[in-house]
């Protein structure tokens, strides 16, 4: 439980640092950070922030869906825009284009990885992904098209709001799927390699145990049979 925990808030802190990355590349950036950006803009709070509450009002949503929020949604909301806002403010932004195309290859590659091990905590999907399974469980549409739908949605509206978009928001919406697979993959391999680790060790301590109570028994049989036979009379 507290590896998972730890895997959770990592994993959501990382996912806020590789957003700010590609914030910070200035080539574009995905849907849901378009409209924040867009709101931000308009009301001159900080991207972050405003990404804590987007994820509030989308958290909402879910009561009409009849959707259940776990921890993992709670702390989706309350940590990634905290760390894409402090990010943002540690950070100097890249002043060459080789350093901006870095910056957007680097925070996609991160927040990749971020997805993979937040997701493989368990605990709950984000608000967003939530919105969705939460659309198709509902109306029955495909998860493919309430996607499409929902970010298509919020997409325009973070344009229309003077959200960033341009040739990162193409690379982001490219990649980030293979990149979450790929981490996926990678964390679910190390739970398994861990798990077996853990049902080897008390095995492997059977064994052993065994394998001496065998030898002690066998040794107690080799000394009784080696000692001569008693004639019954005093030496």
């Amino acid at each position: 439980m507290t590896a998972r925990l730890l895997a959770l808030v990592a994993g959501l802190t990382m996912y806020g640092w590789g957003c700010a990355l590609v914030v910070l590349a200035g080539l574009g950036v995905d849907p849901w950070t378009v409209l924040a950006q867009g709101i931000a803009i308009q009301t001159g709070w900080g991207v972050g922030w405003v990404t804590n509450l987007v994820g509030l009002a989308v958290l909402l949503l879910w009561i009409p869906l009849r959707q259940r929020p776990g921890l993992g949604t709670i702390a989706n909301i309350a940590l990634v825009g905290t760390a894409l806002q402090i990010s943002l403010t540690l950070i100097a932004p890249p002043q060459t284009p080789i350093m901006r195309a870095l910056f957007l290859i680097a925070g996609v590659t991160v927040v990749g990885m971020a997805s993979g091990i937040y997701i493989g905590a368990r605990f709950g999907p984000g608000p967003r992904d939530g919105l969705m399974t939460g659309l198709h469980a509902r109306f029955g549409w495909p998860l493919w098209a309430c996607r499409a739908i929902v970010e298509a949605t919020v997409l325009v509206a973070g344009i229309l709001l003077g959200g960033t978009v341009g040739i990162g928001t193409v690379v982001f919406a490219a990649t980030i799927g293979p990149a979450v697979h790929a981490s996926v993959a990678i964390v679910d391999r190390i739970r398994a390699a861990a798990r077996m680790r853990r049902l080897a060790g008390p095995r492997a301590l059977s064994a052993v145990r065994s394998a001496a109570s065998r030898s002690r028994d066998a040794s107690s049989r080799g000394g009784r049979s080696s000692r001569p036979p008693s004639t019954g009379k005093c030496p």
